[in-house]
C-alpha cells in the first residue's frame, strides 16, 4: 500500500515549516521535472528556481531563506537531511526475515548463533563463527571459519566474509562484496610468481556500509581496518594492510593499494585512488579520477594524475587547455625567425 501524508503531516515529520495550504495530500517524491500532481520535490539552489514554475509537484522543500514558490513549500533548515527523512517515510517496507536458522542454511555445530538472529537460506556458517543479537544474514550468505558478526548487522545476499574477520555493530554489506580475500602478494623467484601468504584478517567498524561487490582484502599481517562509520560506495578494492579511518567516504571505483592510511572524514571521488604507503590526513578530499602517490597533509583538496593541491591543478588544466592556441603561436613565432633569418643573407 502506497503511504498517503498531507503536507502538514509531513512537514511535522521532517521537522519542517509549512508555507502555504498543508491540506494537499501527497503519495510520492519525486525530481522537479518530473513530478506529479501528487508528489512533493525538493531544491537546494534558487538559480533552479525556474524549474519551479512549471513543475506539476504539489510542494517542494527549500532552504529556509528560499523565496516565494508558485506551490506550498516546506522550509528545512537542512534540506539533505529532510529529503533524507522524506524518502524514508515512503520507502516501501522490505520484508524482514523470521528469526532463526532456515532448514537449507549449513551452521557448523560450533558456531555461535544468537536466538533473535536470522540465518536465511542456503546460507553457511563455520567453525568458531559468531553471529549477534538481530542480525540478519540473506541468502547465500558464507562466514568462515572464528568470524565474529556484531549485533543488528544486515548481510545481503551474496556476502562472502571469509576466516577470521570481524564485522561490528549495525553493519550494512551490499550484494555480493568480499570480505577478507588474499590481497596481492607475490615474489618472483625462479621465473615465477611465488604467493606471498595472508594470515591477517579484516575489522570494520561499528555503523560501516559496504557497497555491492566491494572487496576488501585481509592483511598479511594483522588487520586491514575500516573506520566506524565509513561509508564505501560498489566496486571499491581496499587492499591488504589498509588503515581507512572513521567516517570516511569513499566512491565507486576508488581503489587504496597496500598500506595506505587515511585520517577521519575522509572524500575519495569516483575512481579516486592512492599508492601503496601513502599516508592521507584527516578531511582531506581526494578529487575524482585522481591518483594519489605522494603523502596528502590534513585538510587539502588534490586532483589530477598524479594528484597535486587542487588549485595548482586547475592552473596546469586551464594551461593544457590553452596548448592549441600557443602551439598555433609557436608555429607563427618559429616562421617569423626563420623568414628574418632568410632575410639577412638578402642584403650585404
Amino acid at each position: 500500500m502506497t503511504p498517503t501524508f498531507s503536507l502538514a503531516e509531513l512537514a511535522e515529520r521532517i521537522g519542517g515549516v509549512l508555507r502555504g495550504d498543508g491540506r494537499a495530500i501527497v503519495t510520492g517524491v519525486a525530481d522537479v521535472g518530473e513530478a506529479g500532481s501528487a508528489d512533493i520535490t525538493w531544491i537546494t539552489n534558487p538559480k533552479y528556481v525556474e524549474k519551479l514554475a512549471t513543475s506539476r509537484a504539489a510542494a517542494v522543500l527549500v532552504p529556509t531563506d528560499f523565496g516565494p514558490t508558485p506551490m506550498p513549500a516546506i522550509l528545512c533548515p537542512r534540506v539533505d537531511r529532510s529529503v533524507a527523512k522524506l524518502l524514508a517515510a515512503f520507502a516501501p517496507a522490505i520484508a524482514k526475515p523470521e528469526t532463526g536458522i532456515h532448514p537449507t542454511a549449513v551452521v557448523h555445530h560450533s558456531a555461535r548463533v544468537a536466538a533473535d538472529a536470522s540465518v536465511g537460506p542456503r546460507v553457511v556458517v563455520e567453525d568458531g563463527a559468531s553471529i549477534g543479537p538481530r542480525s540478519i544474514l540473506r541468502a547465500g550468505v558464507y562466514v568462515g571459519s572464528q568470524t565474529i558478526i556484531g549485533e543488528d548487522c544486515l548481510l545481503w545476499p551474496g556476502v562472502v566474509i571469509r576466516e577470521r574477520c570481524t564485522v561490528g555493530n549495525r553493519v550494512i554489506i551490499h550484494p555480493n562484496a568480499v570480505i577478507g580475500s588474499d590481497g596481492l602478494g607475490f615474489y618472483f623467484d625462479g621465473g615465477r610468481h611465488e604467493k606471498i601468504p595472508h594470515i591477517g584478517g579484516v575489522i570494520i567498524g561499528d555503523d560501516a556500509e559496504i557497497g555491492a561487490c566491494v572487496c576488501i582484502d585481509r592483511a598479511k599481517f594483522g588487520n586491514t581496518l575500516v573506520g566506524q562509520g565509513s561509508k564505501i560506495d560498489n566496486f571499491v578494492q581496499i587492499a591488504h594492510n589498509v588503515r581507512l579511518g572513521e567516517h570516511c567516504v569513499l566512491a565507486s571505483h576508488t581503489g587504496l593499494a597496500g598500506s595506505v592510511r587515511t585520517g577521519r572524514y575522509c572524500v575519495f571521488g569516483g575512481r579516486a585512488g592512492a599508492l601503496d604507503n601513502v599516508t592521507i590526513g584527516d578531511g582531506a578530499r581526494i578529487a575524482a579520477n585522481s591518483m594519489t602517490a605522494k603523502d596528502v597533509p590534513a585538510g587539502q583538496t588534490v586532483s589530477g594524475f598524479p594528484a597535486q593541491e587542487h588549485r595548482k591543478e586547475l592552473r596546469v588544466q586551464a594551461s593544457l587547455r590553452r596548448l592549441p592556441e600557443v602551439a598555433a603561436q609557436l608555429r607563427e613565432l618559429l616562421a617569423r625567425v626563420e623568414r628574418l633569418e632568410a632575410s639577412k643573407h638578402d642584403h650585404p
